[in-house]
């Protein structure tokens, strides 16, 4: 099935007309932030040439292409949520992800009288929801925050190489890659490595 507002128009036919989509990037990397973003698009939001899809199917270039024009359009309304590494540690990545969706919608000018979150259910949650398998390949808004959520984790992650060259960041994005494995043996952990994550936590690299 396309991506489209199938899930959203089914919402707007009772009645519901803010309507957030809700996604995250990161969940699996062994370093850095999780990061959820949720969007509301306007009714007649239309991104025909750019192909608004799933984040995971669109190249860099894409994804910080559709990421521009999502931020600049004053209609649609956005916000992010950040979670970082200690804080994952501490509560365990799940429980981090769905604190991070609580941030951004909290971050949202505009509160949705309904959210359309990617994946399984999230409790608790201040607002009703509807959550859906594959979310960011049928729902135009859950796939809108797919891609200012991975953008956002993205240029993080830019951000931390700058500060950590040796782990070359900005290639895998904290995400355990050989090339990640090969620094993390060579370095050993370092401040934004996720330290409950298998392989970071054993015992070679817990140094």
């Amino acid at each position: 099935m396309r991506c489209g507002f199938r899930h959203e128009n089914k919402l707007r036919a009772v009645g519901i007309a803010r309507i957030a989509g809700i996604d995250e990037a990161g969940r699996g990397a062994l370093a850095g932030p999780v990061v959820a973003a949720a969007a509301i698009l306007p009714e007649r939001f239309r991104l025909r040439r750019l192909k608004l899809k799933d984040s995971k199917q669109l190249s860099p270039e894409r994804r910080e292409e559709i990421y521009e024009y999502l931020a600049s359009r004053r209609e649609i309304a956005w916000a992010v949520g950040v979670v970082d590494n200690l804080e994952i540690d501490r509560i365990n990545i799940l429980r981090a992800s769905h604190q991070a969706m609580r941030i951004a919608v909290a971050g949202l000018t505009i509160s949705p009288d309904h959210v359309l979150i990617d994946g399984l259910p999230v409790f608790p949650f201040p607002l009703p929801q509807t959550a859906i398998v594959d979310g960011d390949c049928l729902s135009f808004s859950i796939a809108a925050a797919s891609v200012l959520a991975k953008v956002t984790r993205d240029r993080l992650m830019r951000d931390f190489c700058a500060q950590f060259p040796q782990y070359c960041f900005s290639q895998h994005k904290g995400y355990g890659t050989e090339l990640h494995l090969q620094k993390l043996h060579e370095y050993g952990p370092c401040p934004i490595h996720r330290r409950s994550f298998e392989p970071v936590a054993q015992p070679l690299f817990a140094f």
